[in-house]
């Protein structure tokens, strides 16, 4: 399966996760678009051309939810991927939570907009990414 791998990117220790998760992916089979091995040197222009490119490439979405509020340009990525039919996996290992959320940790608009949800906090990056091996098969079958 072609994936799209959103998420943030702006500290070193989000692009050391990024890639490992994205390796254990490539690992399982899957192609991956990870932004930001593609996004260095290119303008805003660039970038946002670039990357929505890989999501109309890409079968499905997955999408990093960590953070007291999601990374705004996954949010966006995840809106844009819901709106062209293209399932997406949420995936969420932070402790904190959002008041209001309905248990989720994070804004409704996004866990509605998912096909399916991780949801792990206090797991290591191995478990992770074999739950979300699981959902790309669980939406593979589903084909």
């Amino acid at each position: 399966m072609r994936i799209y791998f959103a998420g943030p990117l702006f500290s070193a220790a989000e692009r050391a996760w990024n890639a490992e998760l994205a390796a254990a992916l490539r690992n399982g089979g899957h192609e991956v678009f990870l932004p930001q091995d593609q996004e260095k040197g290119k303008t805003a222009a660039g970038v946002f051309a670039h990357d929505v490119g890989g999501i109309d490439w890409a079968d499905a979405l997955v999408a990093i939810m960590d953070g007291p509020d999601p990374d705004s340009g996954t949010a966006w990525e995840v809106g844009y991927a819901y709106g062209t039919k293209k399932p997406i996996v949420a995936v969420r290992t932070d402790i904190r939570r959002i008041e209001g959320s309905g248990g989720s940790g994070y804004n409704p608009m996004l866990t509605e907009a998912a096909t399916l949800r991780v949801d792990l906090p206090w797991t290591g990056t191995d478990d992770i990414a074999a739950a979300v091996l699981g959902a790309l098969a669980e939406l593979e079958a589903a084909r």
